[in-house]
């Protein structure tokens, strides 16, 4: 549309299968018409399954440096039959989850620590993060219950969510007690979480900036 060659910088990347609902991306071009027009031209050229939603200039901003936060949702439908339109939105389990047991253990994991247990950093061997949030809601369905885990951190490890979700759900399923959980997320070794939730569930909803 612009002539030019642009590059596209992402507030992050996502496992192939998972949604963002609050990606940020940032570019440089040319434009001589307004914002909304960009916008609209923009989303006419794009596939059905991605659309911008707002679009503003941002000179000096950076969508994945100047990130303070990034929150992701995981859903899970706890349902005795399959439930088509979660297909690609949910990991279904059969089995009753234990909400409370589920609760507790994520409370944990607010706060700084090592969460190597959970997954492998991008770049280096750093695997400290500061999650801010960590807890889960429940809905009852005519056909089950959905639940919805949120987390928040400065930053992520690779598969970290996915993980922990898995940790929670074998909480949840009653193979692994409250205290097994804390001390497998403490001793930081990778090879005891065996469970990685699938990615249709994950969603990345917001990434949050200082400005």
């Amino acid at each position: 549309m612009t002539g030019q060659r642009v590059t596209v910088t992402g507030a992050g990347r996502t496992d192939s299968g998972v949604h963002a609902t609050g990606q940020v991306i940032a570019f440089e071009a040319e434009w001589q018409h307004d914002e909304a027009a960009l916008l609209r031209a923009i989303n006419a050229k794009l596939p059905d399954d991605i659309a911008l939603q707002d679009l503003s200039p941002a000179p000096g901003f950076h969508p994945r440096f100047d990130a303070r936060a990034r929150r992701y949702a995981y859903q899970v439908i706890q349902a005795e039959q399959r439930q088509p339109l979660f297909r690609h939105r949910a990991w279904r389990v059969r089995e009753p989850l234990d909400g409370e047991t589920m609760r507790q253990a994520a409370e944990l994991l607010v706060g700084e620590f090592d969460f190597a247990a959970f997954g492998t950093p991008p770049k280096g061997d750093n695997t400290v993060r500061r999650v801010y949030q960590s807890a889960w809601t429940q809905q009852p369905a005519a056909w089950g219950t959905l639940w919805i885990y949120r987390i928040e951190a400065n930053a992520f490890l690779y598969h970290m969510v996915r993980r922990i979700v898995g940790a929670l759900v074998t909480v949840g399923m009653g193979r692994w007690s409250v205290e097994t959980f804390e001390a497998v997320f403490r001793r930081a070794e990778l090879s005891a979480v065996k469970v990685i939730a699938p990615p249709q569930g994950l969603t990345l909803e917001a990434v949050r900036y200082e400005r």
